[in-house]
């Protein structure tokens, strides 16, 4: 790293000038380990050390985060807390409350951040109006993934409504083709239920259900047409789906093997991965219905001892929302930039795409924080609601039974 910059950290930092050779360094948890998570994340490792850092890779695989979270927990129990840890959402106002995170004003400032995220996105990052952590980037929720080839064989446009949805994976179950490639893990569960909680009932609906916790939208006549098509969709998946990982679902439709995935559009990456061009051998469209449901992912600080480490947060958060960073780890994840007026030259209709819609849903109040993905609610509210989607998902429970328990269980979570 060239020595003023360097000495630019150090006091950015306000560390002493006997700390001025110290070189950045953190250690990182984050839960990015299929193949084009981890090769995202590869990215800022090495802008990272090219900055003259020293990266202690730190990746928990599996649950959507949730093994992550019991990892970091039992670290900081044990007051050997990582000095920059993947968090979201709700999350990072949980973890602030316990004392635990840095303080990333000086370097919001510095780097005018204010200016740079859109008002919505940095919300998340701040605590007690101080930043505490940066946001590496946008995931839109609602999308659904196909393969060129068998909608093409099958005689089948993209769907528009659930409707159509509906009718393509009938005809293409009927040709012996897995109309839905999907995972029974809870968190899948959930985002495949709060697409269609959107594309049903609306923004308005899912607004006062799933963000509001609205009683009467929980129980109502619109939450159970909800689950009537989520008892629809079941049908669809093979019957192998139990606890298959979200990225092999994504491999289903790569390969062939099934036609559609509703996932967020991180399962972009796995198809860059392996070489795959969208229009030519995947389509991607949002989820039948108006609105944007965003997951932000970020980093957050948590507090640390050491000028080394001090000033590796520092540089790390830096680093995050450059233009540089955003550009190239959002190319290879699948997702967009935070960052507002970086070029968007170099990425494919999928990002453009939903780049624009971005702009047009905060333009007209539908963009909406992902439930599933801890935007909208804390962790005991939403593993309320994902423990009644996931049952009804894995059982003969009916809709209004369905619809009933939810309701019940979200008061019981407050």
């Amino acid at each position: 790293m060239k020595r003023s910059v360097l000495a630019s950290l150090v006091l950015i930092a306000g560390m002493g000038t006997s700390n001025a050779l110290a070189q950045p360094e953190v250690e990182v948890l984050h839960w990015w380990t299929s193949g084009g998570e981890a090769r995202a994340v590869q990215t800022l490792m090495d802008e990272f050390q090219s900055n003259g850092g020293k990266w202690v890779d730190m990746p928990v695989a599996g649950g959507g985060g949730d093994a992550a979270m019991q990892a970091l927990r039992a670290r900081v129990l044990a007051g050997n807390a990582p000095t920059a840890v993947q968090l979201k959402g709700p999350s990072i106002q949980e973890w602030y409350e316990e004392g635990v995170l840095a303080d990333l004003s000086d370097v919001g400032a510095a780097e005018k951040w204010d200016a740079l995220l859109p008002a919505a996105i940095g919300k998340h990052m701040k605590c007690g109006g101080k930043y505490c952590a940066a946001p590496v980037n946008v995931h839109r929720v609602n999308w659904i993934w196909a393969n060129t080839a068998v909608l093409a064989r099958a005689g089948i446009p993209m769907p528009t409504s659930w409707e159509e949805f509906n009718e393509a994976a009938v005809k293409l179950k009927a040709l012996g083709v897995t109309p839905l490639a999907h995972g029974g893990e809870a968190w899948q569960d959930a985002t495949v239920f709060e697409t269609v909680a959107l594309g049903i009932g609306g923004p308005g609906f899912y607004q006062k259900a799933l963000v509001e916790l609205d009683p009467a939208a929980l129980s109502g006549p619109t939450m159970i047409k909800v689950f009537d098509q989520m008892r629809t969709l079941r049908g669809f998946v093979d019957d192998n789906f139990s606890g298959r990982d979200w990225n092999l679902a994504t491999a289903m439709v790569i390969n062939g093997e099934a036609a559609f995935q509703v996932m967020g559009d991180w399962a972009k990456g796995e198809f860059t991965a392996a070489g795959k061009i969208p229009g030519k051998d995947y389509q991607c469209s949002p989820t039948p219905g108006a609105g944007f449901l965003y997951n932000v992912d970020s980093f957050a600080m948590f507090k640390v001892q050491g000028g080394d480490r001090i000033a590796g947060q520092k540089l790390l958060a830096k680093l995050i929302v450059g233009e540089n960073f955003q550009k190239t780890f959002n190319l290879a994840k699948g997702s967009i930039p935070a960052r507002l007026g970086t070029s968007l030259g170099q990425f494919d209709y999928c990002a453009r795409r939903s780049s624009y819609d971005m702009d047009v849903a905060a333009g007209s109040g539908t963009l909406l924080p992902s439930y599933a993905h801890g935007m909208a609610l804390r962790g005991q509210q939403a593993g309320a609601i994902t423990d009644v989607v996931t049952q009804h998902f894995n059982s003969d429970m009916g809709s209004a039974q369905a619809a009933k328990m939810l309701a019940e269980a979200v008061a019981n979570s407050r």
